[in-house]
């Protein structure tokens, strides 16, 4: 347990007080739509099919917490620094490293308590080497799309549309 509330103020801190690069509507957007695909995914592979869980199986205030206070604050990092303007090399280059830092993560949780507060059922490493990278272009092509609404809105206020 003293992992878990180590990690929520170490990634919210990194997450909401570091230099943002994107606005808090898109930072909103970002915890919104995470939380949503994270419950959505977790209701399968964690409530239904037991592949993982937090603490203990089944829905637990802990494990509630890890879900609404580690998940969103790493996809807003993600997403904050995500190279737009960079080679396809370069975005290629950073999911790998996001993708070791979650590995990584993902590791240290897996110890025994007191650091460590997941748990494998079926599940392993090798399902989330695969699914990382999918949950964040996933969450990637989002904000892309809410930052093309975005601009679409701006340019309808300025018309006077709105």
């Amino acid at each position: 347990m003293i992992g878990l509330f180590i990690v929520i103020i170490l990634f919210n801190s990194i997450a909401y007080l570091t230099k943002r690069r994107i606005t808090r509507s898109q930072i909103l957007h970002i915890i919104t739509f995470t939380i949503a695909l994270q419950t959505s995914f977790d209701m399968y592979i964690e409530f239904k099919y037991h592949g993982y869980w937090y603490f203990s199986k089944g829905i637990d205030f802990l494990g509630l917490v890890a879900h609404l206070f580690v998940v969103p604050p790493v996809n807003v990092m993600f997403i904050k620094w995500y190279p737009s303007q960079k080679t396809l090399k370069n975005k290629l280059f950073y999911f790998l490293i996001w993708e070791i830092i979650t590995l990584s993560y993902e590791l240290i949780t897996l110890l025994p308590e007191p650091w460590g507060y997941f748990h494998y059922g079926w599940w392993n490493l090798g399902h989330s080497v695969i699914a990382n990278p999918i949950l964040f272009f996933i969450l990637l092509m989002y904000f892309k799309w809410i930052v093309k609404l975005e601009q679409e809105a701006l340019v309808e206020k300025e018309r006077g549309s709105l």
